[in-house]
């Protein structure tokens, strides 16, 4: 039976075709980058305080009649409280000096019922500053950001099956412009409620056409290219755009102009319809042979070589039209042992990685004073990483590396906590360690997910498990919220997160140097757990026997 990558050797690895497919994928990815941590600048809270009426006051009850309050050992002015105003207004009309002639704690309090004043030194407005999420409606921040999340699990779940059943284009294409469409429209929100309405909506597309691009890149793509694309490409692309998010934040300090900027450049991409084909896999798959030939004729013209003239002579994989034509769903993850066992450990790892990644991510807006740098530190950290993904999923077995790159995590996490307090640069080290760790994963397992399945269920599983992955990005929001409770229990979560992961891992089969399945029967041939660290000649005696077959 001929192989895929065999019938499409005539092609080359690098050619014209190869590479525009390459390169514009990845440039696709660019708006997921910035538009995935926009939010670390758009639910920023100011510094605020209780606003005061313009009554009359003398200079010193002005000053004085915001409290002042002790917050991790530092004084601050109180965010949520003032003295009773009309208690003031009379002291002050009176003559009387605050804290000479009256003891101010002896005064009553109140909440801000005029509202609050926010601090402009870093931002001119934000989600918080606009809609007033502070105070008893401080929940609502953190809450905004699952919504969001919740977007972008219910578009992970739909895309992934209307990618199997439409296509990878037309999916592609669909995602980037919602997200363009609706990340505009927030600039219009007249109140929380549809903001969150908007972001959902937005988030239906972030992940969805990042998913979609990277099975696109992965199917047509071959060899070492391949390999590049899904752990360096398209990684590297969004790594880019996550560094230019800091410096549009940097300038457009108003939470609306940031999002114009982040919505604008959807529009570069309605070309890509015409300039990018449709996934020759995903034909075949549907049987439609024809179609997957004059792509790949075309390829050949643009890549100067001679195709032959009947490029898939003995694809039989394909010959049953009705096979062909059968449509997978989430149940067919679960159909047979195998299978089910490979998805739940997968969606295991994905919702891990992902609490983790986007759990440190979000956090970065409280490791350094200005949120400018610390947003840059935690993009540039992930080139590093993808760069070590690439290395790890050229040159050693998927499991091997998944391994020792979640333990190298959990015990970088682990660790923040026995850091003295003067040593908070030896904190911010381990912590982006720890996202250095999970970047890395996020990377490799990405790859490793899409090698595991066939071409038929390959959306399917990877839209499945980045599904699940968003569970965990939707609890990201408040994970750092329990460090009011225990400052280090977030990152002590964390880490156990990673040797959950790490323990996971060695019951999966491995895939490394091995072709894409084209078929559930190929998938159910995998290696066996046990040989996991046996020398790589030695592997092919430990296949995994089949199971009936679908």
């Amino acid at each position: 039976m001929q192989d895929y990558e065999d019938a499409t050797a005539f092609l080359g690895k690098w050619g014209h075709f190869q590479q525009n497919v390459f390169f514009l994928l990845c440039a696709s990815i660019l708006p997921n980058g910035f538009g995935a941590f926009a939010l670390v600048y758009l639910m920023d809270i100011p510094a605020h305080h209780c606003l005061v009426p313009e009554v009359n006051l003398t200079q010193d009850w002005h000053k004085a009649i915001i409290p002042i309050e002790v917050v991790n050992g530092e004084q601050e002015l109180s965010r949520c409280s003032r003295y009773r105003l009309d208690v003031v207004r009379n002291l002050s009309a009176q003559g009387y000096v605050p804290g000479r002639d009256v003891n101010l704690t002896d005064l009553e309090q109140e909440s801000c019922v005029d509202g609050w004043s926010y601090s402009k030194d870093i931002y001119q407005s934000t989600i918080v500053s606009e809609f007033n999420l502070v105070c008893s409606d401080r929940w609502k921040q953190p809450l905004t950001s699952t919504v969001y999340f919740l977007g972008v699990l219910t578009g992970s779940f739909i895309s992934g099956q209307l990618s199997d059943r439409f296509g990878r284009k037309p999916i592609l294409l669909a995602t980037i412009a919602i997200q363009t469409i609706f990340t505009f429209a927030e600039i219009f929100s007249p109140s929380w409620t549809v903001l969150c309405i908007l972001l959902f909506l937005s988030g239906l597309g972030q992940i969805s056409n990042y998913v979609s691009g990277f099975v696109l890149g992965t199917e047509i793509l071959t060899g070492n290219v391949r390999v590049i694309f899904s752990s360096m490409g398209i990684c590297l692309a969004f790594a880019i755009g996550y560094m230019m998010l800091p410096l549009f934040a940097y300038f457009l300090r108003d939470w609306k102009y940031l999002l114009v900027a982040l919505s604008v450049p959807g529009l570069l991409y309605v070309p890509l319809w015409w300039l990018l084909p449709e996934s020759p896999r995903w034909l075949l798959s549907q049987g439609r042979q024809d179609e997957a030939e004059a792509i790949l004729r075309k390829a050949a013209k643009k890549n100067k070589v001679q195709a032959p003239s009947v490029i898939f002579s003995d694809y039989n994989v394909y010959a049953d039209k009705s096979q062909a034509k059968e449509h997978h769903s989430i149940f067919t993850l679960l159909r047979t042992s195998n299978i089910r066992n490979t998805t739940v450990i997968l969606c295991l790892l994905w919702f891990n990685l992902s609490t983790g990644y986007f759990g440190l991510s979000l956090n970065t807006s409280r490791l350094h004073a200005d949120p400018y740098i610390s947003c840059f530190l935690s993009a540039a950290v992930e080139v590093p990483a993808y760069i070590s993904s690439w290395l790890a999923l050229r040159y050693v077995p998927r499991r091997l590396s998944f391994i020792c790159i979640t333990l190298f995590g959990g015990v970088s996490l682990y660790f923040i906590q026995l850091v003295p307090r003067a040593l908070s640069g030896l904190s911010v080290a381990l912590e982006m360690l720890g996202k250095f760790a999970f970047t890395t994963g996020t990377a490799l397992v990405f790859a490793y997910t899409a090698e595991l399945y066939p071409t038929t269920l390959r959306n399917t599983a990877t839209g499945t498990c980045t599904t699940m992955s968003r569970g965990g990005s939707c609890i990201a929001p408040f994970l750092f919220e329990l460090g009011v409770y225990f400052k280090y229990l977030p990152y002590i979560i964390l880490g156990t997160l990673s040797m959950v992961s790490a323990f996971a891992t060695l019951f999966l089969p491995e895939s490394f140097g091995r072709p894409l399945p084209q078929t559930i029967q190929e998938m159910q041939k995998r290696e066996s757990s046990k040989c996991l660290f046996r020398p790589r000649k030695e592997r092919t005696t430990c296949v995994v026997p089949s199971e009936t077959s679908l």
